[in-house]
C-alpha cells in the first residue's frame, strides 16, 4: 500500500500531568477537525493543498506602503492605547526607520494588550488603506519577532479551513503528514504524459512555493505541479470506476430472457402511438442486458418529455414476462403518481397487477400493497422512497427502475438493490434521467454506466419559445396570461414561484426557508442557483411568494379558478389541486418547485418563472418541460429581478438561445461544475477535488486510456492508486 491507514498525527499537545499519562486524553477541538475535514491519513494531510499564498519573504519600508496595497513591514511598537469613540478599538501604533503605520483591532482580547506593549517588535503584514488614523492596516496578521530574525524561504500557504482549524495549526498537521506519508511513484514514468514532475516534487512545491514562483499558475492551476495531481486524481478515479465496473460484472442477476408473444409484445402492440427511432433503439439495449445473468446498470437519459416512461415500461413487462418483479422508485409523490396513472392504463388492462406505495399510503390501503408485493401477486411496485422501507418486501424482484437518479442517496439505491440479497441476486437496475450528461461526466462520475440515450423527440411536440422579462413588467406578464386564457376554454397557466410564504430575516426563519426548498425538490439537495447565496452575505432575499402571487392573480383573473401547490401542503390537498388542473377546470395554477417533473398537462402553454434568476439552469430546462407538452406553441417567461449575478446571466442567456437538453447539460457544467449531476455520488468526499472537466479534458483522455493497461499490467500499482486518491470514498461508486 502506498500509505498508512493510521490516522495522522496532529501537532502534539502540551504535557497533561499525570493524568494525561494514565489515560489518553480527549481529542482537541482542532484535531476533531481536521477528521470533519476528512484528513485522517498522511496522504490526506499531504493532499490537502493551498488555496492561496500570502509573501512573507521580504519586507518594505513603510515609508514605501500606498493605499491598497498589501505588504508586510517589521517595526517598533510606539504606542498601544484602547480608545472608546467611535466604537471600542484597539490602536496600536509601530514605526520604522521611514515612517509609523497605526493597526486598528475592532475585535480583540486582553492578551493581544500585552502583545502590543510599547519597545516590542512586531513583523505586521495587511494591506494598507488610508484613514482618520493615517495610513492603517485593519486587523492585519501580527507575529512578535526578535530582531534580525530570519525571513522564511517560502511562500506562506493558505489553506481550506473551518472555524475550529486555525492556520497554524493546520500548517504544521499539513507539513507533519507531507514529511510521513508515502509518495513512492507508482505508475511507471514511461506511462505517464511527457513533461510531468513526480508527485514528491509536486506536493513539496505546492505546498512551499519558493520565493519567485509564478503565483498566477499556481493559482489558477495551471503549473506543471497542479497538473501532475491532477493528472494522478483522474487516473485513480477512472481507475475505481473501472474496478467498480469489474466487480459488479461478477455478481449474478436473473436472466430475463425474452418471450414471444408475452406480456412485453401486448404491451407494444396495445400502445397507442408509436414509439421512435431513438425509443426503439434503447429498449433493444435495455431488453440485451436484461437477458444476461450479471447486472444491468445503465443510465437511461433523454430530454424532458423524450419519452423514458414508456421505455421503462416495456423493460418492467420483460421483467414480468420472466417471473419476476419490478420496482420504480421516483423522488416526490407528484412524480411518481404520474409514473403510476401511465402504467396502470398501459399494465392493469393486460393483467398486471400495479402496487403504490408512498408515505402518506397508510392503514389497509398499505397493508394490502405490501401483502401483493410479498405475494408475488403485483408485478410492478411504483412509489417514493417508501419503495425501499424495511417492511417492504418482494417475492422475486428483478428490475429495479429508478428515475431522476441524482436526487436519490447512495444508501437509498443500495437498499433498492439489497431487496433480492437474500436469493444471493443483485437485481438489474435502470437508471433514468431527464438531464442530459455532458460527455466529460460521463467519462469521469458515470464511467461505470452503461449510457443509452433517447435523442429525439416524440412527434407532435412543440417547441417553447423562451422570453426574458425585468420584474418592472410583472403587469404585462399578467395580461398576457389575460391574452392566452382569453384564446380558448382548453388553454392553461403555470406561474412559479421560489418560496412558499414571506419570511422574516431571522435566522430560524431562513433555515425553514431552506426546508421549503428542499421539500419540494424531493429526495436530497436541490440545485437552487443562487438562492442561498446571498444569505451568507446579510443581504435581504425579497422573494415573491406563492401565497401573495396567488392572491395577487385571483385578484387579477376575476372568474378564472386560480390554484396554489406547494411542498408543505398534505398529499390529499395536493392530489385534488392536480386533479382540478390535469381535468381543465383550474386554469392558473401557482405553484413552487414541486411540480418541476413528472406533471404531464398538454393543454397547459404558458409558464411564468418568478425570480428565474434564483434557479438552477437544470431546474429552469426541467420546469420549462411543463409546456410545450400539446399541439399548441408554448411560451415560458422568465421573470426576472436585477441586478444579475454574471451567474444567473449566463443561466437566463442560455435558457433564452436554447431549448436542447445537452446544450443545457454542457453549459450548466461550465457555469456551476458536476454538483448537480452527480446528485448523491457526492456523498462523503468528492470525487474529484482538483481536475476541472472543463479546463483538463487533455488531461482526462489520457487517464482514461492508460487505466485499462494499468489494471491489465500493473494490478498491485492500480489498487494503490485508488487507495492513495479516494481511501473508501471509492465505495460511492458501487451503487
Amino acid at each position: 500500500m502506498p500509505t498508512s491507514r493510521a490516522p495522522a498525527a496532529a501537532p502534539k499537545p502540551p504535557p497533561g500531568g499525570e493524568k494525561a499519562a494514565a489515560a489518553p486524553a480527549a481529542k482537541s477541538a482542532p484535531a476533531r477537525a481536521l477528521e470533519r475535514l476528512g484528513l485522517v491519513r498522511d496522504i490526506d494531510l499531504a493532499l490537502h493543498l493551498p488555496l492561496r499564498y500570502e509573501d512573507e519573504t521580504r519586507l518594505v519600508p513603510i515609508a514605501a506602503l500606498r493605499d491598497g496595497d498589501s505588504g508586510q513591514v517589521e517595526g517598533t511598537v510606539r504606542a498601544c492605547e484602547l480608545q472608546a469613540r467611535p466604537r471600542r478599538q484597539l490602536v496600536v501604533r509601530v514605526a520604522d526607520a521611514s515612517g509609523e503605520l497605526a493597526l486598528r483591532f475592532v475585535h480583540f482580547h486582553a492578551g493581544q494588550q500585552r502583545q502590543f506593549e510599547p519597545g516590542r517588535r512586531l513583523r505586521v503584514r495587511g494591506e494598507v488603506r488610508g484613514g482618520f488614523l493615517g495610513r492603517e492596516m485593519v486587523h492585519p496578521t501580527v507575529r512578535a519577532v526578535e530582531p534580525g530574525a530570519p525571513l522564511p524561504q517560502a511562500l506562506t500557504p493558505v489553506y481550506p479551513t473551518t472555524a475550529q482549524l486555525p492556520q497554524a495549526y493546520l500548517r504544521k498537521a499539513v507539513a507533519s503528514g507531507l514529511a510521513r506519508a508515502s509518495l513512492a511513484e507508482l505508475v511507471p514514468a514511461a506511462l505517464l504524459p511527457p513533461g510531468l514532475p513526480t508527485l514528491a516534487e509536486s506536493l513539496r512545491l505546492l505546498h512551499h512555493p519558493p520565493p519567485g514562483a509564478p503565483l498566477a499558475a499556481l493559482e489558477d492551476r495551471t503549473h506543471p505541479a497542479w497538473q501532475r495531481l491532477k493528472f494522478d486524481e483522474l487516473l485513480a478515479q477512472q481507475l475505481a470506476q473501472a474496478e467498480a465496473q469489474a466487480e459488479r460484472a461478477r455478481l449474478r442477476a436473473p436472466a430475463l430472457a425474452p418471450r414471444p408473444g408475452a406480456l412485453h409484445d401486448r404491451l407494444h402492440a396495445a400502445l397507442p402511438f408509436a414509439l421512435t427511432a431513438a425509443q426503439r433503439r434503447v429498449v433493444a439495449e435495455i431488453e440485451r442486458d436484461l437477458a444476461r445473468g450479471r447486472p444491468m446498470h445503465r443510465l437511461l437519459q433523454g430530454d424532458v418529455g423524450a419519452g423514458k416512461t414508456v421505455v421503462a415500461a416495456l423493460a418492467a413487462a420483460r421483467a414480468i414476462d420472466a417471473g419476476w418483479q419490478c420496482a420504480l422508485m421516483a423522488p416526490t409523490e407528484i412524480l411518481a403518481e404520474q409514473h403510476f396513472r401511465k402504467l396502470v392504463g398501459w399494465l392493469e388492462p393486460l393483467g398486471v397487477q400495479v402496487a403504490w406505495l408512498t408515505g402518506s399510503r397508510k392503514g389497509r390501503a398499505r397493508q394490502a400493497m405490501l401483502e401483493a408485493l410479498a405475494s408475488g401477486a403485483a408485478g410492478l411496485a411504483v412509489g417514493t422512497h417508501a419503495v425501499i422501507q424495511r417492511e417492504v418486501e418482494f417475492a422475486r424482484l428483478g428490475l429495479a427502475v429508478v428515475d431522476e437518479q441524482h436526487r436519490f442517496g447512495v444508501a437509498q439505491r443500495l437498499a433498492l438493490r439489497a431487496k433480492l440479497a437474500a436469493q444471493r441476486l443483485e437485481p438489474h437496475l435502470l437508471m433514468m434521467s431527464a438531464t442530459p450528461i455532458p460527455r466529460t461526466l460521463a467519462m469521469t462520475y458515470f464511467a461505470d454506466l452503461d449510457v443509452s440515450t433517447i435523442d429525439e423527440l416524440p412527434p407532435g411536440r412543440t417547441p417553447v419559445v423562451t422570453r426574458l422579462f425585468a420584474d418592472d413588467k410583472r403587469a404585462q406578464v399578467i395580461e398576457r396570461i389575460r391574452d392566452e386564457l382569453a384564446r380558448g376554454p382548453g388553454r392553461q397557466v403555470y406561474w412559479v414561484c421560489p418560496l412558499i410564504e414571506e419570511a422574516e430575516e431571522g435566522a430560524g426563519d431562513r433555515r425553514r426557508r431552506g426546508a421549503a426548498l428542499e421539500e419540494d425538490r424531493g429526495v436530497g439537495a436541490g440545485d437552487h442557483g443562487d438562492v442561498g447565496g446571498s444569505r451568507g452575505r446579510g443581504r435581504p432575499l425579497e422573494l415573491q411568494n406563492a401565497t401573495d402571487t396567488h392572491a395577487e392573480l385571483s385578484a387579477a383573473l376575476p372568474g378564472t379558478m386560480v390554484g396554489l401547490l406547494h411542498g408543505r401542503m398534505p398529499a390529499g390537498e395536493k392530489a385534488a389541486v392536480m386533479s382540478l388542473f390535469t381535468g381543465g377546470t383550474m386554469r392558473v395554477l401557482v405553484a413552487t418547485t414541486v411540480i418541476e417533473v413528472g406533471v404531464d398537462v398538454p393543454a397547459a402553454s404558458l409558464m411564468v418563472i418568478e425570480h428565474a434568476e434564483r434557479f438552477g439552469l437544470a431546474q429552469l430546462h426541467q420546469l420549462r418541460g411543463r409546456v410545450g407538452r400539446g399541439t399548441e406553441a408554448s411560451v415560458c417567461v422568465l421573470l426576472y429581478s436585477g441586478p444579475l449575478s454574471p451567474p444567473a446571466r449566463e443561466r437566463l442567456r442560455a435558457m433564452a438561445e436554447t431549448t436542447d437538453g445537452f446544450e443545457i447539460a454542457r453549459r450548466d457544467l461550465a457555469i456551476r461544475g458536476p454538483g448537480e449531476f452527480m446528485g448523491a455520488r457526492q456523498s462523503g468526499e468528492a470525487l474529484l477535488r482538483f481536475a476541472d472537466l472543463e479546463q483538463d479534458a487533455a488531461l482526462l483522455e489520457a487517464a482514461r486510456d492508460l487505466a485499462p493497461r494499468l489494471l491489465r499490467e500493473h494490478p498491485a500499482a492500480a489498487s494503490a492508486q485508488v487507495q492513495r486518491w479516494l481511501g473508501a470514498g471509492a465505495e460511492f461508486l458501487k451503487a
